[in-house]
């Protein structure tokens, strides 16, 4: 019998070990509720939500548009700043809305009217890029998500 014990007991540890690389251990991202109120000028913002049905964190480190430089900013009490990175919570979520977290786009290459589309390329630390068509509502759109 004791020539048994150490093959199962390898064999075991193999298994925890494998359990250990599930999917429950990575980011399992995904987008939903992307908006861009239609910009005044040749600044705007965007706004959308970021879920992570995973049980590992991940952080969105980047943003990038054909429209030119996007910036990921927090707001804190009255002051809005630039990040380098936001965290997404494993069973979580990280919420952009007016008024909080939101991307900022500088100097847009193009004019944009309500009905047009923006494609943006949100960059983490851990998991791939997610490519998102935020579509351009009015300039006074208030989503029923709470945005």
């Amino acid at each position: 019998m004791r020539q048994f014990a150490v093959p199962v007991a390898v064999l075991t540890g193999a298994l925890v070990l494998t359990g250990c690389g599930s999917d429950d251990a990575k980011a399992q991202l995904s987008v939903s509720s992307a908006y861009m109120p239609q910009p005044v000028s040749d600044m705007a913002a965007g706004f959308l939500d970021i879920a992570n049905k995973g049980g590992a964190k991940d952080e969105l480190t980047s943003v990038t548009s054909d429209l030119g430089p996007v910036s990921v900013h927090e707001t804190v009490g009255q002051a809005m700043e630039e990040v380098k990175s936001l965290a997404v919570p494993a069973h979580g979520q990280l919420v952009f809305k007016s008024g909080g977290n939101h991307l900022m786009f500088d100097k847009l290459k193009r004019t944009l009217k309500q009905g047009d589309s923006v494609t943006v390329k949100l960059h983490f630390a851990k998991s791939g890029p997610l490519t998102v068509e935020m579509p351009v509502k009015s300039a006074t759109y208030n989503p029923t998500t709470g945005h």
